[in-house]
């Protein structure tokens, strides 16, 4: 200990540089603890805190206050995904029709969206929306004491207010994921046969063609991994805040940074999973 403390006093930028590995496996292990309680805390909070998960299940899909128009994450994934099929489709008809195949825009809607189209612009605007609010929320109930106060009371504060969040997340993405993909295809649709002229039985022909029931459920699943780790991030991050309100704002930045690329990783790490081997895909003409 003494020749640490001479250490940091003689060589403080050698000093950080070697207790930085520490710290990075310290801050692994306080957020798996905190992974490990909250979910543990679920069935708890379903049972004795229904009334808050009600209300968050709301505040999830509708947002609230002035938000509840504009502001909610069905407006805002909706939107994003919208967007996206339209722009899959655009790209995907004129890229086709360089090579004359264009008819095969309904094979691509029907297998990029499913696969990583959805997934990743869904779990990016959940991040973006119900993630970054929960940070914020709880980072601002961390910096006026009111987590201690709860904690004071008798409270299990991580169930009342990660638990729950947990729980009514959980709820609301299925109805949610279920809204994106929808609103996906029917974007590649109207850009593809109102837009561009295509035959609504060409397209629908080769979309069902392509569509894989099984691709879907698949699809839920990640869309439901994502859910989980995004909340658990951003719990995370806002349970801890520190540093006043600017310390909120930090927090809020790191955990949409950490979500961020926790999507794109799960979306790489299902894909190698389930198509990595067998795509469940086959084209021949």
């Amino acid at each position: 200990m003494g020749n640490m403390t001479v250490l940091r006093g003689t060589y403080p930028r050698l000093f950080r540089e070697l207790v930085r590995p520490i710290g990075f496996f310290s801050r692994i292990g306080d957020q798996t603890l905190f992974y490990g309680r909250a979910i543990a805390g679920i069935p708890h909070a379903a049972t004795h805190y229904r009334k808050e998960v009600v209300r968050l299940i709301a505040e999830i899909s509708m947002g609230a206050g002035t938000l509840a128009m504009i502001g909610g994450t069905v407006a805002i994934v909706g939107f994003l995904t919208l967007a996206a099929g339209g722009t899959l489709a655009v790209q995907g008809y004129s890229s086709l029709g360089n090579i004359g195949i264009e008819a095969l825009t309904g094979f691509l809607a029907a297998f990029i969206n499913v696969r990583i189209s959805a997934p990743v612009v869904a779990g990016i605007g959940l991040a973006a929306t119900f993630g970054a609010g929960v940070t914020a929320q709880l980072g601002a109930m961390r910096i006026n004491e009111e987590i201690d106060a709860l904690d004071a009371m008798g409270i299990p504060s991580v169930e009342y207010l990660v638990s729950t969040r947990l729980v009514a997340g959980m709820v609301a993405i299925t109805p949610l994921y279920s809204i994106a993909v929808i609103l996906s295809f029917l974007a590649s649709q109207f850009v593809t046969v109102a837009l561009f002229g295509q035959s609504a039985g060409l397209y629908n022909h080769y979309f069902t063609t392509f569509l894989n029931p099984l691709d879907l459920l698949w699809s839920f699943l990640q869309a439901v991994l994502m859910a989980i780790t995004i909340l658990l991030i951003h719990t995370y991050f806002g349970y801890f805040a520190s540093g006043g309100p600017a310390g909120v704002g930090v927090a809020v930045g790191n955990a949409v940074r950490t979500s961020l690329i926790v999507v794109v990783s799960v979306t790489l790490l299902v894909s190698l999973a389930i198509y990595g081997s067998n795509g469940n895909f086959n084209l021949s003409g």
